[in-house]
């Protein structure tokens, strides 16, 4: 799932609330030409499934993907889109095979392309306590425990997100511009990928590669390492491909380096904020008391932000998913000589532990892995 979102269809339409793009795993799609009735049948597989309605609308979603699905080749050449769009969708292959030479594996993903007459691909939906950084979960089988739900449509993502606040729960809902399949589903490349800033060849780079280390490794039940891991994935091997592809001191690294900074400045509000309220949260403060000063420090944050939406701790917690370990993750690479295959072939380890919780300290976790020399 990714913190970048899309103002129309980019990494930036939740641009207010951090650099990184969002990025969401839909769970347990059925495969193309399935029915509602099979996703209802679907449902009874999976352990405490208790919205039936959000399997059936993931099947009936992917479906109407599948009806408007063209191939990339196609889309690419088609003279009734602009040129930039053509020229950005022929990009994508040469960004995939970039991805498989830096040890990501090949899959028969973005071969296809999806026009979308909406701003975003899905809707998310996370909920957190209001006095505790704790988030609300939910368990599917194979992916284990997530601390998110996609919707195609954003009604429905506010028709499930009101009783959650009804109940109490912060609740955030955020618009996703990509999401992974986990392989069971070929991804197609959707228009909202692509970015209509000056940023856009980086921004579309990172995302293809954010998304293929989604399918290159998933670490069941532990979605804050996987999406930081694909986060920083995506923002380092963008850069290696900007400088490869049009070099490092073109004009479309320079945007994408700007956009980056920018983000990073957000990243470090938005950290400020949560080890601030962290710290509030724990203390012996009477409730009242915590929740007049979250009320002011969230205040200030959406003014120094320019946030577009609501921020709570919701918002807070999942900016924490997408941006944990990068200093752990970039001494591993530095351990393992700079080779990207290395890297990832050392934490596809992860992959056989098991885990008794989702693990909140990701440095704790890629420790292990730099200590014993990237083998």
């Amino acid at each position: 799932m990714s913190e970048r979102l899309p103002a129309t269809a980019r990494r930036g339409a939740a641009r207010s609330l951090s650099a990184p793009l969002h990025r969401l795993v839909l769970l347990l799609l059925p495969a193309r030409g399935a029915s509602a009735a099979f996703a209802l049948a679907l449902c009874s597989l999976l352990a405490g499934c208790t919205e039936i309605r959000y399997v059936a609308q993931a099947s009936l979603g992917q479906l109407s993907m599948a009806w408007k699905t063209e191939s990339l080749k196609d889309a690419a050449f088609d003279a009734r889109r602009s040129w930039r769009t053509r020229a950005l969708l022929r990009e994508v292959p040469h960004i995939k095979r970039f991805g498989e030479r830096h040890g990501l594996t090949p899959t028969s993903n973005y071969t296809t392309y999806v026009e979308l007459e909406r701003p975003a691909a899905v809707w998310v939906v996370s909920a957190c306590e209001p006095l505790r950084f704790r988030s609300k979960t939910w368990s599917f089988p194979i992916v284990g425990t997530v601390p998110y739900l996609g919707w195609f449509h954003l009604e429905d993502a506010r028709a499930f997100a009101a009783p959650l606040k009804a109940a109490g729960w912060d609740v955030d809902v955020r618009p996703a511009g990509a999401y992974s399949t986990l392989g069971w589903l070929e991804d197609p490349v959707f228009s909202t990928m692509i970015s209509s800033g000056d940023d856009a060849l980086g921004d579309l780079a990172n995302v293809v590669l954010h998304e293929s280390l989604h399918a290159t490794l998933y670490v069941k039940g532990q979605t804050r390492l996987n999406e930081s891991l694909a986060n920083f994935v995506g923002d380092e091997l963008a850069k290696a491909y900007l400088d490869e592809r049009v070099g490092p001191f073109s004009a479309e690294k320079t945007s994408y380096m700007r956009e980056q900074e920018r983000g990073e400045a957000r990243a470090r509000a938005l950290h400020d904020a949560y080890i601030h309220l962290n710290r509030l949260y724990a203390s012996a403060a009477p409730d009242a008391e915590k929740r007049a000063e979250k009320q002011a420090v969230l205040a200030r944050l959406a003014a120094d932000i320019g946030a577009r939406r609501p921020l709570n701790n919701a918002a807070l917690v999942q900016f924490r998913v997408y941006n944990s370990g990068s200093e752990e993750l970039s001494a591993l690479l530095a351990t393992c000589g700079g080779s990207w295959p290395r890297f990832v072939g050392a934490l596809k380890k992860l992959e056989g532990q098991r885990f008794s919780a989702p693990q909140e300290n990701i440095g704790r976790v890629v420790e292990p892995l730099i200590q014993g020399g990237c083998r």
